[in-house]
């Protein structure tokens, strides 16, 4: 039988017994073959779609994004990861540097987290005055719409992790050497700061979850259940299409410059076979 349990600060409960790998690994596929077809359909008609991920540190917003591009191509599928501004950005429109990013005719740009730090962790770590964040509160619903009434199709998603689970999380990137890189003392601090968020995400979403661009919450306390989630529900939301694919054939290869290319390379470098 599987158990439920709510996330703490608010959320409705959901499942917490973790989907079997074999099934994981088969949807993930199925999936990301539908994935391919969106690309082709993106390239062929030119269609520029935005999706942002948004979510509590250690919520798996990196293993969705990794699992959506790892089959697809990187110069139809970005990922953006700003680094914090630097002091001439910081000078700038705050949306100035995320304008650069987003999509030309075919492409697809996923944000691994967006302008909503301003609404998040800028505002709980006081990286903004509070004219600044109110400023973009009021502002934030015109920005997308804008987005929107230029052709963009604009998906957002706020991964939601409970606390036990983020606090395992941690635990993991503490206890891991492969993974300590992905634990900073911005996290630690972030997870003093849990009720601090909790409403800073409850007014986020009172100031920017419209008709035009609303929220989509995933649960994540299962990551493979969040990513095939996740991932099918983003496909449910694009009107795309299979477009016939011409299949090159593979020709034989030209024999009249035929030397012998292997003895060419004897007197090279090579990388030790050490496996």
């Amino acid at each position: 039988m599987t158990e439920t349990k709510p996330e703490i600060g608010g959320g409705i409960p959901k499942p917490v017994k973790k989907l079997k790998r074999k099934i994981y690994e088969a949807e993930l596929e199925r999936l990301q073959i539908e994935l391919v077809k969106l690309q082709d359909w993106v390239r062929e008609t030119g269609t520029r779609i935005v999706v942002v991920f948004e979510g509590r540190d250690a919520a798996g917003k990196g293993g969705v994004i990794k699992r959506i591009t790892e089959r697809v191509s990187p110069r139809v599928f970005r990922v953006v990861a700003l680094p914090a501004p630097s002091d001439r950005e910081k000078t700038q429109l705050y949306m100035q540097r995320y304008f650069a990013h987003l999509p030309a005719a075919g492409e697809v740009v996923l944000f691994d987290r967006s302008w909503y730090n301003r609404l998040g962790v800028e505002r709980v770590m006081g990286f903004c005055t509070e004219e600044e964040y109110r400023h973009f509160r009021k502002n934030v619903r015109e920005y997308e719409h804008t987005f929107i009434e230029d052709g963009i199709i604009l998906v957002k998603y706020w991964l939601s992790v409970g606390s036990d689970e983020q606090e395992r999380r941690f635990q993991k990137r503490i206890e891991d050497p492969l993974r300590q890189w992905k634990l900073s003392p911005m996290d630690t601090e972030a997870r003093r700061c849990w009720f601090d968020y909790s409403r800073t995400r409850d007014d986020m979403f009172e100031a920017s979850d419209t008709d035009f661009a609303p929220w989509y919450v995933v649960h994540a306390d299962d990551k493979r259940r969040a990513r095939l989630n996740c991932i099918s529900h983003l496909l449910s939301l694009i009107p795309y299409h299979d477009v016939p694919r011409k299949t090159p054939p593979l020709p034989e290869r030209d024999m009249s410059g035929e030397y012998d290319d292997v003895q060419a390379l004897e007197n090279r470098k090579f990388v030790p076979e050490r496996f």
